[in-house]
């Protein structure tokens, strides 16, 4: 019945899409895809992520520094990314190592919990 995903959803203040977009956009390079117009009103914006979509939605009233839920990107360069993290001033936090990832986590400038994993070879 389900085929895939189509896309995921986090959320940001509202009034705060120039702060994400120099987050998401800026830092992490993910390309903003045109929203339709039906949903323009709505604030917030789409990025492309891979093959799937993520919706960047505004949401007052959350506290999402309370949260597990989380996104986790795949990167081609985990020490890479997190150097350009630090470099940017993103505090790193350590995750638990699960077999076959290098892996770690941060905050984004709202408190989203974002992971970045790498695939590694075991022996």
């Amino acid at each position: 019945m389900i085929i895939g995903l189509n896309h995921a959803q986090i959320t940001i203040p509202k009034g705060q899409e120039q702060t994400a977009r120099m987050f998401y956009c800026g830092l992490l390079k993910l390309r903003e895809i045109e929203k339709p117009e039906s949903l323009a009103g709505r604030g917030g914006f789409w990025l492309q992520v891979g093959e799937q979509a993520l919706h960047v939605g505004t949401e007052d009233g959350v506290d999402r520094y309370s949260t597990k839920a989380h996104l986790a990107y795949e990167v081609t360069d985990i020490s890479e990314t997190r150097q350009l993290l630090q470099q940017n001033g993103i505090q790193i936090l350590e995750s638990v190592q699960i077999p076959g990832y290098d892996r770690f986590e941060c905050r984004d400038p709202f408190g989203n919990r974002v992971e970045f994993m790498m695939r590694v070879l075991t022996e």
